[in-house]
């Protein structure tokens, strides 16, 4: 059981790391972050289409992660 567990931990690590690295940027570096990150963080931009996905995708496997985690520490 524990194996199993950890082999479905490897691979929503996997899947998350593939949806976190297909998003696209939500500021323009460095700049973005001290003059105006903050308007896109508290606005109301909502997100349309694919990175509406992906940013599905990434909360999903990401709770999933934890849950997977915390199985795999009290199997152990």
């Amino acid at each position: 059981m524990a194996g199993l567990v950890n082999t479905l931990l490897i691979i929503d690590a996997i899947v998350m790391i593939a949806f976190v690295l297909l998003q696209s940027g939500k500021s323009a570096g460095l700049s973005g972050a001290i003059s105006g990150g903050a308007e896109q963080l508290f606005g109301k931009q909502k997100a349309r289409g694919m990175d509406l996905v992906l940013h599905r995708g990434t909360v999903i496997t990401g709770t999933l992660f934890f849950v997977l985690a915390f199985i795999s520490g009290y199997l152990v």
